[in-house]
């Protein structure tokens, strides 16, 4: 094992605390629904960017390349000042959702470029500019711009010329689980001299105002001899010792509410949470504790930077009150080794030939998805009710979001889609997560849906938390999916496989098949009305709201999502078979299960809802209205295209080993041959017998394949679109009493206000949607074998087995963030700073989703959530490669 993996075995039998501390750090805790007791849910208005710096947050903290305890009682960060910004850079900034023309957005850049799994090294990189930060011009610009234009970044406002500004690479390195060495270096890319304010900070998250009880812990100064030394004791955390070089001004505060500065009314404490803003930006002596001890500290550097010179500060954060040379050789010693270690861990997890700017995409990719672990704190009641030591929040509240989720209880490590635009779990973007968190470290993987399903996050009826803006809302069922793929990945790279894990989601997930089975079924007929599905603006109404017209929607998305559902809970029974045959009989009940379905999406026997469009080859929507007409929505869309998924291939020896099971499947082809439509048998030398199931089978896959195949519609080439450019010309209208309804094609930001404008599927590129796709293609191969071919790109002549067209549509979505033969990465368009120049051109973004044409990167910037799944695409590429596919 390399020395990484030994300390994920440490961690794992809990004889060493690896993780203990780790990159947990919101970058956004304000405008979050926890901090908001507004009476009508304002999340934005009522905890504003302005108010962040004077203002205590309740459930969380947030910070630059920060860090702090798996209970985020004690958090480092970095702060940064120009001289020239009206405030300290503590925070990123950005708009709020009803101030960008597109939703919210982060206005800054900053890269993620190494982590591994037990945060044994760590590093990033915050670009700051030099002149004032254009707070002002960003809010105004992006406000008065409309839906159909661009975003304003930061880039556009011009404070980057002529390399205006400093590169600030933050790396940690552990001695031990609580010994923290931490390297701040600062290189000036302009070509004059500048000076820079650092301020490594260090503070206690405030638990002592919302709880009267609760003991208050400290700061204070220790040593300031041949370097400084402070002590930060904790009643529950312990005592933790800060070691800074030797030059800086130790400055201390309160980690509370400026109440004077935001409400008018007096302080609690003399020396409030922007003391340390105030004492620094506006010289305000009295603004900190003379007496030097507080709840918040910061070693304040002033750094004079020559032209293209950089310099390092040097930090340790540890549990050991002396250390006799902090800084000395074992310090720089400690980071080559673990730099080292790092390399060795991920040489060993993609053991495959590389490119370097292959390597260097997955790397990054990585380390995003490990910078984005977040300690995530809300407890609904709590929330609802309000604090001992605070007023009560408005009655209000009690009829307003997330009440009927009062049991809902989280404090954990969890995977954040994006820690500034979305910096809470969402149900169905973390089981994407997990594909490439699963490589790395499958203990952090099976602990995020372990969490997921426990009692104090899911209904007791069974439903699963959607996101904390509305957890009641429906995203698609992908959990067992993600179960299923985790034991199996797991098996592959480690040799191990779980099955108390797999039992225990599994048990979970049938009390939440059961829900989707009782709500979402509307006519009890086996075709679904899942609701939002967490597809945004795809359709033509908004699917989580009241139809205009009445009625409900048919959806193929939401019967499809079932169906694979079904499939999976079949595949995962089959597996805890192996040990348990009484698994067998689910696994039968899964199987009927998916029959219904599958006949039903079809319109086949008494259901008269066929989803299934004969003449166009494709599955629509249907809204059925309260007169009883069933009218569809032919729209083009992914919602056609998700039947894909519904697949498994059972091959013989499965069959053969569970005898009951294949028994009871013979039983229900020989006595419902109206059932056995989307069941296939295959007896074809070097394939094997295997059955297929699937809602998508032969004749109608290659109608389907034919259409998202056309570059004319779906197939871009940087993937699959969300919506076929067909509608670019044709859009599709809905006519109603007293209105039009649009649906057209839009392969860039959305040009609606539709879940708030920052999300589009009306056109762009999705990378977990085309993963899907990527694995369905592999499912469907395994059964057809190489007879089995289609034109690829529909009308190019081409032919190609199924595992050629999963193989370069894998290619497609990779070449998304590789730079071409003219030495371009499609994913930064126009930006030629990070097209062209060596300070940007190496640096990766993984953005929400992509645009349908060239393939730019939209939405969230640092979404490394499921775009991260690119890790796994070039990891799979690279073993294919190898095997000479």
């Amino acid at each position: 094992m390399t020395p990484e993996e030994v300390r994920l075995q440490q961690d794992r039998e809990r004889t060493a605390y690896w993780k203990r501390w780790g990159p947990y750090l919101s970058e956004r805790q304000w405008g979050t629904v926890r901090e908001d007791y507004s009476p009508y849910g304002a999340a934005w208005d009522y905890f504003s960017h302005e108010q962040s710096r004077s203002r205590a947050y309740r459930w969380g903290e947030d910070g630059i390349a920060g860090i702090s305890d798996s209970r985020q009682r004690l958090c480092f960060a970095i702060v940064l000042w120009n001289g020239n910004d009206p405030i300290l850079k503590e925070r990123l900034f950005g708009l709020t959702g009803p101030e960008g023309n597109h939703g919210e957005d982060v206005k800054e850049y900053y890269f993620y470029l190494d982590n591994t799994p037990t945060h044994s090294y760590m590093k990033c990189l915050y670009k700051y500019p030099q002149q004032a930060f254009p707070y002002t011009q960003l809010v105004e610009e992006n406000r008065h711009r409309s839906k159909t234009e661009p975003e304003f970044e930061l880039l556009d406002t011009g404070i980057f010329a002529e390399n205006r500004y400093f590169d600030v690479f933050v790396e940690y390195a552990k001695a031990s689980p609580d010994d923290i060495l931490i390297q701040v270096a600062i290189a000036n890319r302009s070509s004059e001299a500048h000076t820079l304010h650092l301020l490594p900070t260090l503070w206690f998250r405030n638990t002592w105002d919302w709880n009267l009880e609760s003991e208050k812990p400290f700061i204070k100064v220790v040593d300031e001899k041949e370097f400084s030394v402070v002590e930060a004791a904790h009643p529950t955390l312990g005592t933790r010792w800060l070691y800074c070089e030797s030059g800086a001004d130790l400055i201390f505060t309160d980690n509370e509410t400026n109440y004077s500065r935001l409400f008018g009314v007096g302080n609690q404490s003399p020396y409030v949470k922007d003391g340390i803003n105030d004492y620094v930006v506006e010289g305000q002596q009295d603004a900190v504790n003379g007496d030097r001890i507080g709840t918040k500290f910061a070693a304040h550097y002033q750094l004079s930077i020559a032209p293209g010179e950089t310099k390092t500060i040097r930090l340790r954060l540890s549990d050991v009150d002396t250390v006799a040379e902090p800084f000395g050789a074992e310090f720089t010693h400690l980071f080559d080794t673990r730099k080292q270690e790092a390399d060795e861990f991920y040489g060993r997890i993609s053991p495959f030939p590389m490119s370097e700017d292959e390597r260097n995409i997955q790397r990054q990719a990585f380390a995003g998805l490990l910078w984005s672990k977040q300690y995530y704190h809300y407890v609904v009641q709590d929330w609802l009710d309000g604090d001992s030591g605070q007023p009560q929040p408005p009655a209000e509240r009690k009829e307003g979001r997330n009440r009927e989720w009062s049991h809902l209880f989280s404090e954990d490590i969890l995977s954040m889609p994006d820690k500034w635009e979305y910096p809470w779990f969402a149900a169905w973007d973390l089981a994407f997560h997990l594909i490439p968190l699963v490589v790395i470290d499958p203990d952090f993987a099976k602990l995020q849906l372990d969490r997921l399903t426990r009692e104090w996050y899911m209904q007791p009826n069974g439903q699963l938390p959607a996101y904390e803006w509305a957890f009641s809302d429906v995203n698609p069922p992908v959990q067992a999916w993600a179960a299923l793929r985790v034991y199996q990945i797991e098996q592959k790279f480690y040799g191990r496989s779980d099955r108390q894990f797999l039992q225990r989601v599994f048990h979970k997930l049938l009390l939440n098949f059961t829900w989707w089975v009782n709500r979402k079924d509307v006519a009890g007929k086996n075709v679904f009305q899942g609701g939002f599905l967490g597809l945004d603006n795809i359709g033509v109404f908004d699917r989580s709201k009241e139809l205009p017209t009445g009625g409900y929607l048919n959806q193929a998305d939401g019967t499809s999502w079932m169906g694979m559902y079904c499939l999976n809970m079949l595949a995962i029974a089959l597996e805890l078979a192996k040990e348990d045959k009484s698994y067998e009989d689910i696994a039968s009940k899964f199987f009927e299960h998916f029959l219904y379905i599958a006949d039903a999406i079809d319109g086949i026997g008494d259901t008269n809802i066929s989803l299934w469009n004969d003449e166009d080859g494709f599955y629509y929507d249907a809204l059925q209205l309260p007169q009883g007409q069933q009218l569809p929505l032919k729209v083009r869309s992914m919602v056609g295209l998700i039947p894909l998924y519904a697949v498994t291939v059972l091959e013989l020896e499965t069959l053969e080993q569970f005898p009951g099971f294949k028994k009871r499947m013979q039983w229900f082809i020989q006595n419902r041959p109206d059932l056995k439509n989307n069941i296939a048998c295959m007896e074809t030398p070097g394939m094997g017998a295997r059955r297929l199931l699937s809602i998508v089978y032969d004749a109608k896959l290659k109608r389907i394949l034919q259409r998202m195949l056309d570059e004319d519609e779906f197939f871009s080439p940087h993937g699959i679109r969300a919506m076929s450019k067909y509608h670019q010309e044709h859009p599709y209208v809905l006519e109603c009493p007293g209105d039009s309804y649009y649906v057209h094609y839009e392969p860039a930001e959305s040009t609606t206000g539709l879940f708030g404008g920052n999300s589009n599927w009306r056109g762009p590129i999705w990378f977990p949607v085309n993963y899907l796709i990527i694995e369905a293609l592999w499912q469907f191969h395994s059964y057809f074998g190489d007879e089995f071919k289609v034109e690829c790109p529909t009308g190019s002549g081409q032919e190609m087995t199924l595992r050629e067209v999963a193989i370069a549509l894998s290619h497609r979505l990779v070449a998304l963030f590789e730079q071409n033969e003219s030495g371009r990465r499609p994913i930064y368009g126009g930006l030629e700073a990070f097209q062209s120049d060596p300070h940007w051109r190496n640096y990766i973004l993984f953005h929400e989703y992509f645009h349908g044409d060239n393939g730019a990167g939209l939405g969230a910037s640092h979404q490394t959530g499921w775009t991260g799944l690119v890790a796994a695409m070039i990891l799979q590429n690279a073993e294919h490669r190898a095997q000479g596919g």
